[in-house]
């Protein structure tokens, strides 16, 4: 048997009338690199749209009849390095690894740099809080400060410095704007001081100001990374659900090929326990596959004739031949990657209020230094008497406290949520979480176990365990989500069960066996009326256990209808308490689920949720975000499989329970490590809290410089005691990040 290779990649080198070019880019260091490329292409004739995502390092283009040569010669004109993606799955596949791996060996590095820094920025800490009093740590020398703040401007500050003269270049000022600006005047100023009074130079030195803003920033800088990187890895693991090579059938004949090769028309082999290589119909065969990656449903669904089969779903016991109906991209595991990152892509990141008053600010404070500099001059001055109020400006405009309010707060909050089990990965997410007035609930592993469990057994007479006992030594040789229950409800009544022996499965009604000399039967009504038992007298509590919307299966000894047996994927045992937290917030609680109608409903009913939609595949939850989101509500999908991933996208705030799929976690903003609904209340708690914390500081941060702007302009303040200002600001916004801390839960959810 043998593997054939795919054939090259045969993109076209001229963009269609239809989907968008996808680009992926590389070099982009700030949201400044994403306008200015979008800018660019802009400019380009024929180009209708286009779309820089900074977190996934792709541009997607409209531009019908336009060379994508000429796309990628724009992108790299403006310093930046673009190529046209590959198609092929496969290679998209390896592509998404390799980004993924680069991301992670550039997160190291960051890593690495930011533990240098915090190590030379100690001793300035340490030294922080008496200097704010005028107080000076005699044994933090001049020659010594120099000695450490020197390797952190040089280290640390080179990817501002970077960042800031491709924001200038862009015409824009943003954070490392600000940053390069205000940690070199510190920093300069200072080493000018030791240089000319050597160690006379106490009381006019700044260097704890320009280390600690750098090294605090940078640790924003890796948080930023570290979500970069899992936007990333979050499309490769849905490409990776779908298998490498398919066993193709052709004139009679199989042959192992590379699932890039399958074309439409072809027909495929499933083997028992292979994944779906491609989209297609059953032309022969019947099995059960595990469909919960689309569908969400743990119980695997039947499949014969006629019947679609999914790309990457998991095929059964049986062996099956399907026709190939889709490939590539056209999959729908390719298409819900495609909804996570349009999802993406569309919903740009909110603009931090930082980064917009540093487009204002940076010029503002420059003009005010430059004005305060001439005005002390023509009043009669000598240069330094001008020099001083006018470094004075730019030392308590330097942004020390505007650089703490967010990661101060941000580290403080998001570690008492750590604490609590909650991940809250990026500040976007927080940004967006505060607001939530509608969170969408997946059922399946989120709002109940995500397996099935025994519910009810039903006998006309007597004790129901020895009817259990048969059905479970029965089913104790089967691997069904189903038999498994059966084993764990005996198990649990303390059954002993006895060996099987001739066990045959049927596909979609049931299984039978020998057990103890005698022919057991437990399988669906369609079974039973095969193998002739009369189900008459058991129709009552069969419709009634189906109207609670579970699954009801007969069991049969020599044909004799023994009792019934319902099972049903049980509620979690905090999901009520979990909405109720939620409603007395004033949060809208709904459902979105790819299960039965009745299964749905009866969730529903049970935890009183406000509205209900049911038989949901991965498209139609993201449609209901967006319709949610376009009535103006601000809305939050809580999930935990690869279904729910583009809804999760899609939503404002996508909040993945840890025992979930990887793309899910991946995708999402706020991951839950324990399996407790209850902690979806509390994560938007904590982001509340902690906004309010960075909302908090980022006045005082503001306080600050409106007040002390002024004064150190007209020559009120020294540049030492601009720079006490600056510490005090910087001790303020400390203090108060630090009380979230003591933040906890309103419930223990860990009880």
């Amino acid at each position: 048997m043998t593997i054939s290779p795919a054939p090259a990649d045969l993109t076209s080198s001229v963009s269609g009338s239809g989907d968008p070019v996808l680009v992926d880019v590389t070099g982009m260091t700030c949201a400044a690199c994403a306008a200015r490329i979008e800018k660019v292409l802009g400019r380009v004739p024929g180009v209708e749209r286009a779309d820089v995502n900074l977190a996934l390092e792709t541009a997607e283009i409209a531009a019908p009849g336009v060379d994508t040569e000429l796309l990628v010669a724009a992108i790299e004109r403006a310093g930046f390095g673009a190529h046209v993606r590959d198609t092929a799955v496969a290679a998209r596949r390896a592509a998404l690894e390799r980004a993924s791996e680069e991301r992670a060996a550039e997160e190291k590095r960051t890593f690495l740099v930011f533990l240098i820094s915090a190590a030379l920025t100690a001793p300035f800490l340490v030294a922080m809080i008496p200097m704010a009093w005028g107080a000076h740590a005699t044994w933090l020398t001049p020659w010594l400060q120099v000695a450490l703040a020197t390797p952190v401007q040089v280290i640390a500050g080179t990817r501002f410095y970077v960042g800031a003269f491709k924001a200038l270049r862009g015409r824009s000022a943003n954070m490392d704007v600000l940053v390069a600006l205000g940690t070199t005047v510190a920093w300069a100023f200072s080493l000018a001081m030791v240089l000319i009074h050597g160690e006379h130079s106490h009381g006019h030195l700044y260097f704890e100001g320009s280390a600690t803003v750098l090294t605090l920033i940078l640790l924003g800088k890796l948080m930023e990374a570290r979500a970069k990187r899992s936007a990333t890895a979050a499309v490769a693991k849905l490409m990776a659900l779908r298998p490498d090579t398919a066993t193709r059938v052709k004139d009679g004949v199989a042959e192992v090929v590379s699932a890039d090769l399958l074309r439409r028309g072809d027909l495929v082999l499933v083997k028992p326990g292979e994944r779906v290589a491609a989209d297609g119909i059953v032309v022969e065969g019947a099995s059960e596959f595990d469909e919960s990656l689309v569908t969400g449903e743990s119980v695997p669904v039947t499949k014969a004739v006629d019947d679609k089969v999914t790309a990457g779903t998991i095929n059964g016991s049986g062996a099956v031949t399907f026709r190939v109906t889709a490939v590539g991209e056209d999959t729908t595991i390719a298409r819900i990657g495609h909804l996570v990152e349009q999802a993406q892509i569309a919903k740009a990141p909110v603009q931090r209020l930082v980064d917009k008053v540093a487009a204002v600010f940076v010029p503002v404070i420059v003009v005010i230094a430059i004005l305060t500099f001439a005005t002390w001059w023509l009043v009669g001055r000598d240069f330094e008497g001008a020099l001083i109020p006018a470094v004075a400006v730019l030392v308590i405009a330097c942004p020390c406290a505007l650089g703490l309010a967010t990661p101060a707060a941000l580290v403080a909050g998001t570690g008492a949520a750590a604490k609590a089990g909650i991940l809250i990965r990026d500040i976007e997410a927080l940004e967006r979480a505060h607001g939530v007035d509608c969170v969408v609930f997946d059922k399946t592993g989120t709002l109940t176990e995500g397996h099935p469990s025994v519910t009810d057994v039903f006998v006309l007479g007597g004790s129901g365990d020895e009817m259990l006992r048969l059905a479970a030594s029965a089913q104790s040789v089967s691997e069904h989500p189903l038999a498994k229950a059966f084993v764990a409800a005996a198990k649990a009544r303390g059954l002993t069960s006895s060996p099987a022996t001739a066990a045959r499965s049927l596909v979609g009604r049931g299984l039978t066996a020998i057990v103890e000399g005698r022919t057991v039967a437990i399988g669906n009504a369609a079974l039973m009326s095969e193998l002739g038992v009369d189900l008459r007298l058991f129709e009552t509590e069969m419709a009634r256990l189906a109207g609670e919307a579970k699954t009801v299966v007969a069991v049969a000894r020599d044909r004799e209808a023994l009792g019934l047996v319902a099972l049903a994927d049980p509620v979690r045992g905090e999901s009520g308490e979990a909405v109720a937290a939620l409603k007395a917030a004033r949060v809208a609680v709904r459902l979105a689920t790819g299960d039965a109608v009745a299964v749905a409903r009866a969730v529903g009913d049970r935890l009183g949720l406000d509205a209900v939609e049911a038989e949901m595949r991965p498209e139609g939850k993201t449609a209901l975000v967006g319709r949610l989101r376009s009535e103006g509500r601000t809305v939050a999908m809580v999930g935990d499989g690869i279904n729910d991933a583009p809804a999760l996208a899609a939503a404002d705030v996508g909040i993945a329970m840890g025992s979930g799929a990887d793309v899910a976690l991946e995708t999402a903003g706020i991951t839950l490590m324990r399996s407790d609904p209850r902690l979806v209340a509390a994560a938007l708690e904590i982001s509340r809290a902690t906004w309010r914390k960075i909302r908090q500081n980022l006045f005082w941060a503001f306080f600050y410089n409106v007040v002390g702007v002024p004064l150190a302009a007209l020559g009120h303040l020294t540049p030492a005691l601009a720079g006490a200002a600056m510490a005090m600001s910087s001790v303020s916004v400390v203090t108060n990040a630090l009380t979230l801390t003591r933040w906890r839960p309103k419930s223990d959810t860990r009880t």
